[in-house]
């Protein structure tokens, strides 16, 4: 049974549940397993990362984040198509816990990973939009971060269109790989409580 989390003044108990126009954000179930890990393997999605998954890590992967959903209250979790039922990936909150710090931890990052038929339909952006206004307005985050390899243009697209401006001056080495990786050098974005208000205001006109 998991224990309560508390955040601040909030008190979470139950996995993060979160609903858009088209999108369901819900906690994993063991039917996600074999669409994750499909497309964990496929090499068009993990063209950006230093290597495909076979299933095993998948399956590591997905006890993780129920781990951090545990430990932390909130994780990376599925996104479901509306109507259908279909897996479309994950898009989530996460506190990154490599074996060396991140140079600018403690902080939560925003990611998220989705299969081809998804691409191109604005689903990371809206998945993305949702998370954001649970992280700062449910748990009272002030800051949000994302990053990426350099060449993940699409990626940095997503992070841009959500109202995430580019830390120049945060650039980094990954603190999972070798120096000399070609996959070593991050870029880093951020997003302020106060300058996702602000745009938030900008769309809706308040």
């Amino acid at each position: 049974m998991n224990q309560p989390f508390r955040f601040g003044a909030v008190l979470m108990t139950e996995p993060v549940f979160l609903e858009t126009e088209r999108l369901l954000l819900r906690a994993w179930r063991e039917e996600d397993i074999d669409p994750f890990a499909d497309m964990c393997a496929d090499p068009c999605v993990m063209r950006y990362f230093p290597e495909t998954l076979p299933r095993v890590k998948s399956e590591y992967l997905i006890s993780v984040c129920r781990q951090k959903q545990e430990k932390h209250g909130f994780s990376v979790t599925p996104v479901e198509l509306k109507g259908t039922g279909e897996f479309l990936g994950f898009v989530g909150l996460s506190r990154p816990a490599y074996d060396a710090p991140l140079p600018f931890d403690p902080c939560v990052e925003i990611g998220w990973r989705l299969m081809q038929s998804a691409w191109g339909k604005g689903y990371a952006s809206e998945a993305a939009r949702a998370w954001l206004r649970f992280g700062f307005e449910t748990i009272g985050l002030e800051d949000i971060v994302a990053f990426t390899i350099p060449d993940n243009a699409p990626s940095q697209k997503v992070m841009r269109r959500i109202g995430m401006k580019r830390d120049h001056d945060g650039d980094f080495l990954h603190p999972s790989l070798s120096p000399d990786h070609p996959f070593a050098p991050h870029v880093l974005y951020r997003l302020s409580r106060s300058d996702w208000r602000q745009g938030l205001g900008a769309v809706e006109g308040i």
